[in-house]
């Protein structure tokens, strides 16, 4: 029984990540600037990655499997967002502006 729960919730889980996965993916394309187009990503993404690995340890149990997946997650906790700032900054930095500020100046 207790396994049975156990798949239910894994596989919960995954799908849901997925779809989060999918959603960003959608954001991307129809947000309207490269700003917007970042925070769709990373957020979506590294939530969708939780999820995924998070229904990963429920399927693996307790063991070396899943002490391997909670490094995987520290390492994408800490890479993803550093990332998505980089990218953001160096955008910034060559003078590209979001949407609304245009529109102030315009």
């Amino acid at each position: 029984m207790l396994n049975w729960l156990a798949d239910i919730a894994s596989w919960a889980l995954i799908v849901a990540g997925s779809l989060a996965c999918v959603l960003s993916g959608f954001g991307m394309l129809r947000m309207p600037d490269l700003f917007t187009r970042i925070h769709a990503a990373s957020v979506a993404d590294t939530g969708g990655m939780l999820l995924i690995l998070v229904g990963l340890m429920v399927q693996a149990g307790i063991g070396l499997t899943t002490a391997k997946l909670i490094l995987i997650v520290f390492f994408l906790l800490i890479t993803s967002p550093t990332a998505t700032h980089a990218l953001a900054r160096a955008a910034r930095e060559d003078g590209v502006r979001p949407d609304s500020e245009k529109e102030d100046r315009g």
